[in-house]
């Protein structure tokens, strides 16, 4: 793709992500998700192969929809209140809808299942922006809607922590992996929302870190199945021997990185007295661990069929930079001792 289209396309995305950020009236939110998913497109169909246009026309007949509905839903809240303020989300009809629509927007159980057959139909850079960056501005209006729906926001987080774990558990192609992935984590950070929206952000934050370490790992062993990741070790044999330890992180293993915003989580559901829904949560979380077990057998303890069928890729050496991967694997693995400094930061 042409650089200066690039730029551009990527200086749009930056700038819908910050006009709803910066926003505090509806009509200006729903103008910054709109640029943000019109940014973005171009960016998932520059390959022109069948399957990234079928995954690129998914992904903005999604959007569409929940934009629509934002719309409609700010629209109707003006209508019955006289309020176009974000902070002022008052009626429970147009708290939910707008709560349904961001949770299409950012693929929440039952509305996820657009985001594991978009995201297969991506190359990995994109992929990890739409994993990554895209989530950031239905985010941000969640956290300050603040629905007052607290019996939905707990059916959203437990059904994604469920569907997360359970899609990914016989799935062969990485990208869909990440989908389940992300759709779990989402169902994490969705359930305490109402809490403690300090933990909601610490786990999206350690998710972007921890996700932002896979996507690096598969792109620099151009992996996107189970069987590429088996001729890894000798591309990268310092990278392979790290590689389960990121997925593990992903999983919440004590003592990396991804066991602090779980434990924090399960801490949080327990004081509110919802030992149960902790407990379910807990429960959903071994299915998804079990899948990044399963990653991380197949990339180190094993190793790919040599024979005439099954060959190996031809792979050049990888000019992707190798600074970026570093520092976010430190951080994905290294990050558990300093939860305490980190929670106080981020506490308001």
């Amino acid at each position: 793709m042409n650089p200066y289209i690039l730029a551009t396309l990527l200086f749009g995305l930056g700038l819908g992500t910050t006009i709803t950020f910066a926003s505090s009236h509806w009509l200006l939110a729903w103008m910054g998700l709109e640029m943000n998913t019109l940014a973005i497109i171009p960016l998932m169909a520059q390959h022109h192969h069948p399957r990234a246009v079928e995954a690129t026309t998914k992904y903005f007949l999604t959007q569409a929809a929940a934009a629509a509905t934002l719309l409609f839903a700010s629209v109707t809240n003006a209508w019955l209140t006289g309020q176009w303020e974000i902070q002022q989300i008052t009626h429970p009809l147009p708290s939910t809808m707008i709560t349904l629509a961001l949770a299409l927007k950012i693929g929440l159980a039952p509305l996820h299942a657009w985001l594991p057959e978009v995201l297969q139909g991506l190359d990995l850079t994109t992929g990890l922006i739409l994993s990554t960056w895209q989530k950031l501005a239905p985010f941000a209006l969640i956290l300050q809607i603040q629905p007052s729906n607290s019996t939905l926001l707990i059916i959203l987080g437990l059904t994604s922590t469920l569907v997360g774990g359970w899609g990914g558990l016989n799935q062969t192609q990485l990208r869909k992996i990440l989908a389940y992935s992300s759709i779990a984590h989402l169902g994490w950070m969705i359930l305490v929302l109402q809490f403690s929206p300090s933990t909601t952000l610490l786990t999206l934050l350690t998710y972007f870190v921890m996700t932002f370490s896979t996507f690096l790992v598969f792109k620099l062993n151009k992996a996107t199945n189970i069987n590429t990741l088996a001729t890894s070790w000798t591309k990268a044999p310092a990278l392979t021997a790290l590689a389960p330890l990121i997925l593990l992180s992903l999983g919440g293993l004590p003592p990396l990185t991804g066991f602090m915003p779980k434990w924090l989580i399960l801490q949080e559901l327990t004081k509110q007295g919802l030992a149960p829904t902790a407990t379910l949560a807990a429960l959903s979380a071994l299915l998804s661990l079990y899948f990044y077990l399963r990653l991380s057998y197949a990339m180190t303890l094993t190793i790919s069929p040599n024979n005439l069928t099954g060959m190996a890729p031809w792979r050049l050496p990888s000019t992707q930079l190798t600074y970026p991967l570093a520092t976010s694997t430190a951080m994905t693995i290294c990050l558990l001792p300093l939860t305490p400094a980190i929670s106080a930061l981020l506490t308001p």
